[in-house]
């Protein structure tokens, strides 16, 4: 029996990913109808996943061949043209996979939340449909326990009351006959606890399996964007120890995201295996325990498609109107005559009316409506937020793989760079005062002789008086250009005896003003003592 679906349609990303192929561990096609216990299905799902591995395994042979060959070929006769453009480089690569990783990050957060939700939608229909399915049985079953428990009962009591009365005791027999009747009906009913499908186990399991999934996923998102960031600060910092240990977590969340990529495809495939044909899935599953024609009942929930429930329905509800009738005809011509059979006959008439009013709860639990939208919800839960969840989060580990086999790429790039600029400031002279270097040296070994400059005897304490001027320097000069610095500086000893007078070019720490004057001083010298003032 087949019917067109209108109100399911599986999105096309799961006949994309259905239409991937499906070869087995001896690399041979097998079908991709969803079948997961099936060892040669099974085998085409590690077969999606070993491609993935190869995947790690080649990305981790490039970065060692690319690591090797930048340490064997490393050149020393590296001129300033090629340094620059090496270094730019090396921080638009650093950047780019920054950038990679945020973006790998977002949409990581993003497929997280949309599988969650997926999944949360399906458990939520499948507590909601193993609720209704429990409450047709606990209908059936009290009706069934009322008829042949406590009826029998009211009915034997009677038999002895009216056994006098023939034409009574044969009303009692067609009771008794109804209520076989109807017990026959409910017992043609399907029994759902006896399937194979434990739809509250399953949702059980699939609750714990998504919360440590969710979980998993969460602490790796935050440990990508831990490193990202981490790294991006030691390249700043130019921190060894930083982007030494950066690496190590690098190389370690880079087979993260290749093992997350291959557990997220292959859960793709099969779960879009399963969208394409559900139905078929479903009707494989449960055709020993219900039969064809209430399960096509309750996937497709057509109007044109007959209730099997309705005979078996409308034969109890005939059998307790009935019975009532009967009940209803003896409290009124028995009992004045026989006062001791009301009590059993109210008794037999409440038990009815409870029966009537289970049929029509029952009624409410059988009818299509409520199952089919559970199994739509689950359904749309599954491949719609569920599938594109998995696609998402796939493109996350194929982002973050990109990005720090990127990251694995600059850092050592960006090491030599430490290295060639810590070689420029080692040719640099150690007794330039305004070398960088001397100055971090000077700072750290307070105890090393000072170098007195232009800027060395300034002091934040103390008065002027307390200074000490350094030893007068050996100068060609005459006397009485050390009388005119003593004029220009306001007779300031703390600028007395500059040992770069006569150079024309003052040090960085003059004033614009101070700047000034000492130019026209110095031009002034010039002019009236010609060559004698040169050192």
């Amino acid at each position: 029996m087949s019917t067109a679906r209108v109100d399911y349609i599986a999105p096309w990303w799961t006949y994309w990913l259905h239409n991937f192929p499906h070869i087995n561990l001896q690399l041979k096609p097998v079908d991709s109808s969803f079948n997961p216990q099936e060892e040669n299905y099974q085998q085409s799902l590690i077969f999606l996943v070993c491609v993935v591995a190869a995947g790690l395994g080649l990305n981790l042979l490039f970065l060692a061949i690319y690591l090797g060959c930048l340490c064997c070929c490393q050149s020393d006769g590296e001129d300033e043209e090629t340094k620059r453009p090496r270094s730019c480089c090396v921080t638009w690569t650093a950047v780019i996979a920054g950038l990679l990783c945020c973006a790998a990050v977002g949409v990581g957060f993003y497929g997280n939340s949309e599988m969650n939700d997926g999944v949360y939608q399906l458990t939520y229909s499948l507590y909601h449909a193993n609720h209704t399915l429990n409450g047709v049985n606990t209908l059936v079953s009290g009706t069934m326990d009322s008829m042949q428990g406590s009826l029998k009962q009211h009915l034997a009591r009677l038999d002895e009351i009216f056994a006098m009365r023939g034409d009574y005791i044969q009303t009692l027999r067609f009771i008794q006959q109804m209520a076989d009747n109807i017990i026959l009906q409910l017992t043609g009913l399907p029994d759902w606890g006896q399937t194979k499908v434990d739809l509250a186990r399953i949702a059980d399991q699939t609750n714990y399996v998504e919360y440590y999934r969710w979980l998993t996923y969460l602490l790796l998102l935050i440990l990508d964007l831990v490193i990202c960031l981490v790294a991006c600060l030691g390249l700043a910092k130019q921190s060894r120890w930083l982007l030494t240990t950066m690496m190590m977590f690098g190389v370690l969340t880079l087979i993260l995201s290749w093992a997350s990529l291959g557990v997220d495809t292959a859960t793709a495939v099969g779960t879009s295996d399963f969208c394409v044909a559900p139905d078929k899935f479903i009707m494989n599953l449960t055709h020993s325990g219900i039969s064809t024609d209430i399960v096509h009942y309750y996937l497709y929930c057509s109007q044109s498609m007959p209730n099997p429930f309705q005979q078996a329905l409308t034969i109890y509800q005939r059998s307790v109107t009935t019975m009532q009738i009967q009940i209803q005809g003896l409290l009124q011509f028995a009992v004045p005559v026989f006062p001791t059979a009301e009590r059993d006959l109210l008794g037999i008439q409440k038990l009815l009316n409870g029966s009537e009013a289970s049929l029509h709860q029952l009624t409410a639990l059988l009818d299509c409506r409520s199952l089919h939208k559970d199994y739509l919800d689950a359904l749309i839960g599954v491949c719609y937020d569920g599938v594109e969840g998995l696609l998402y989060l796939s493109l996350f580990s194929l982002l973050a793989a990109t990005a720090f086999c990127a990251m694995l790429c600059a850092i050592p790039r960006a090491w030599r760079h430490f290295d060639n600029r810590d070689r420029d400031y080692d040719d640099i002279d150690e007794e330039d005062p305004f070398n960088p270097q001397v100055q971090r040296i000077a700072a750290h070994n307070p105890v090393r002789e000072q170098i007195h400059s232009f800027c060395s005897y300034s002091s934040s304490m103390g008065s002027q008086s307390s200074l000490q001027p350094p030893a007068q320097a050996v100068s060609n000069a005459p006397v009485s250009e050390y009388m005119n610095q003593s004029v220009l500086f306001g007779g300031n000893p703390r600028y007395e005896n500059m040992p770069l007078i006569g150079r024309g070019s003052p040090p960085p720490s003059y004033s614009p003003s101070m700047k000034a004057t000492y130019l026209s001083v110095t031009d002034d010298l010039l002019r009236h003592y010609g060559s004698d003032l040169q050192v």
